[in-house]
């Protein structure tokens, strides 16, 4: 076996796939070969390392020094300064993940991470995740073939999980050992254990991280869930926009498979296991456990009623458990490390760890991990690094198009699941999206319901009916033409769809539009009252006009209106705006080099 001096971790995700990272492995591993390190430094294809708007990113080991933002043209600088003669590519690094030199020995104590706790993501961005045999050097596997070697019966297996206290991380927060007991005490000639990997959110991108970084660790979670109901079969519901997360679970399957980690007789067990996948259909609905069993068995994606409950009644009419691809992720840690370890993380109802696609208007758009009690402003300020720019916080979104907004107000709120219910937004599966000072909220509420109509299934009124006429009053709201009795209507609807809708979508549909009511209501109060948007995004609500005192009287707004309503003459006389001749594009403030243009 080779023992190299120095590793280089490249990150082959989707965000740094798309910005060449396939191509700077490449260049990399052709570098290092022509300077003859072939047998001193060995190149690595990883996972996710979470700060994602900095990619392609390369982390290289000992001394754990990051590179951000690398291109192909990078790479012989690399080899020549840093694995030849030891210096830094200082340009390449950034204080937001590498430490002063003399301190660089790992990146995971830099200001990003240094607050983030790896559970579920803790071998994203440090195993090669095609290769199964690196999965199983961090001890992968050793927790099923405990489970089965030892012959631990299946109700100490649940046990293990309950006493964890692990909750599904999909958006529910339902107790998974809870989950898994209810299947086991069924009585059926076959069970099923099904994976949610069909990530629907605006934003999210956590389950897609953990199946490109770390597949294996989904296989072997299905796998000890299986044994603990007594199923033989396992289907992974995956996004079909994810090719790279399908490619690497498909391969992880099928190694499992050669490693007789899968298929007949496990570790000489008795017990029978294996899995397939299933592409998504592309509908938002499909993350809904009934709506994803029904696309599974070939039928329209659409939700049923409960009960029964899929542990009792579920995939093909047979007694299955469903859980996302985080929730699984922690499944064999628990195990390595015991429940104990596990629920010393977190507050007293919500235990362990939580990953959040962390995105909007924040410095470091990436994928964070935190215990769970960590509160908002630990994570948009000290691991988010901020708003841009020097502008003032507004809100964040917590739990995509089924969750709500969270005012400054509320940025020391601990993040769990009844904290962030009692504050009128929910977990969700872990979008996080910051807004800043020039966001509107009636704004956010209608992107976000517009999101939810087109995803609705249409099977129940309130939320194929209702969630449209809610949407209606927004675009009444925020084109200018709104009254204040709509924001009366849009409460009366909200609740109506609360309390009648079919299956989760609906039920949570309003959950934007009554946080930011609840929230922001002087923004609503401003639309339909003033006729305003003093955030200048409501286009229809704005007025653009020219300060006389700073006009240079260059004519380029002139110029480039497309329907010529600004006059002035050149070098003469001021510019002036014909507000009723306006179509507010704004490409007069896109021309003007000296801030004479103003929205209000």
């Amino acid at each position: 076996m080779d023992l190299y001096r120095a590793h280089v971790l490249v990150c082959c995700g989707t965000g740094c796939t798309a910005s060449q990272s396939p191509l700077i492995l490449e260049k990399m591993e052709q570098e290092i070969a022509a300077n003859g390190l072939q047998k001193e430094v060995k190149v690595i294809k990883t996972g996710c390392f979470g700060l994602c708007a900095e990619g392609p990113i390369m982390v290289v080991y000992p001394e754990g020094v990051m590179y951000y933002q690398v291109s192909v043209d990078d790479v012989p600088e690399i080899v020549s300064e840093h694995l030849v003669k030891g210096r830094y590519v200082q340009r390449l690094m950034t204080v937001k993940t590498s430490l002063p030199l003399e301190q660089a020995k790992n990146v995971q104590e830099s200001d990003f991470f240094k607050k983030q706790l790896r559970v579920a993501l803790r071998n994203c961005g440090s195993i090669n995740p095609e290769i199964i045999e690196e999965y199983i050097a961090q001890d992968g596997y050793l927790a099923l073939g405990r489970i089965l070697s030892e012959k631990i019966p299946p109700m100490d297996v649940i046990n293990v999980v309950k006493k964890s206290g692990l909750r599904g991380r999909g958006g529910g927060g339902f107790p998974t050992g809870m989950k898994w007991e209810f299947a086991a005490r069924q009585q059926s000639d076959q069970k099923y254990v099904c994976c949610n990997a069909d990530e629907g959110d605006p934003g999210a991108f956590m389950d897609r991280s953990v199946l490109e970084g770390d597949p294996h660790s989904i296989v072997e979670a299905m796998a000890i869930a299986g044994y603990a109901i007594g199923a033989s079969q396992g289907y992974a519901y995956v996004r079909a926009e994810y090719p790279i997360a399908v490619k690497r679970l498909q391969l992880a399957i099928d190694q499992a498979r050669s490693y007789g980690l899968l298929g007949k007789n496990i570790f000489d067990s008795g017990f029978d296991f294996d899995i397939e996948i299933r592409l998504g259909a592309g509908a938002f609905v499909c993350g809904e456990e009934t709506a994803l069993m029904r696309s599974i068995e070939g039928k329209r994606g659409n939700p049923t009623p409960r009960p029964p409950f899929p542990a009792v009644k579920g995939l093909f009419g047979k007694p299955t458990i469903l859980n996302n691809v985080e929730t699984f992720a922690n499944i064999p840690i628990i195990f390595l490390k015991g429940a104990d370890w596990f629920a010393s993380m977190g507050t007293e109802k919500s235990k362990g760890t939580k990953v959040f696609a962390l995105g909007g208007k924040v410095n470091n758009v990436g994928l964070v991990e935190i215990p769970m009690g960590t509160t908002v402003r630990e994570i948009v300020f000290d691991i988010g690094g901020g708003i841009p720019g020097g502008k003032a916080y507004k809100a964040v979104q917590t739990g995509g198009p089924s969750g709500g907004c969270l005012p400054a107000s509320l940025l020391d709120v601990p993040i769990d699941y009844d904290n962030l219910i009692a504050a009128g937004s929910m977990m969700g599966s872990g979008g996080m999206i910051v807004m800043d000072e020039t966001t509107c909220m009636v704004d956010i509420a209608k992107f976000f319901l517009e999101f939810t109509v087109d995803e609705s299934c249409g099977k129940c009124a309130p939320c194929r009916i209702g969630t449209r006429r809610m949407l209606e009053i927004l675009e009444k709201i925020t084109s200018g033409k709104g009254v204040p009795e709509d924001i009366t209507e849009l409460e009366r609807l909200a609740t109506a769809i609360k309390e009648g809708s079919l299956c989760a979508l609906g039920q949570t549909a309003p959950n934007p539009v009554l946080s930011t009511l609840k929230h922001f209501r002087h923004e609503y109060d401003e639309h339909v009252i003033d006729h305003k948007c003093s955030c200048g995004v409501c286009k229809n609500l704005l007025t653009y006009y020219i300060v006389a005192d700073n006009c240079r009287k260059c004519g380029l707004c002139a110029k480039r209106c497309p329907v010529g309503c600004i006059s002035g003459v050149l070098g003469k006389e001021p510019y002036v705006i014909d507000a009723s001749k306006c179509i507010k594009c704004g490409a007069c403030e896109q021309a003007c080099k000296f801030k004479a243009v103003f929205k209000k």
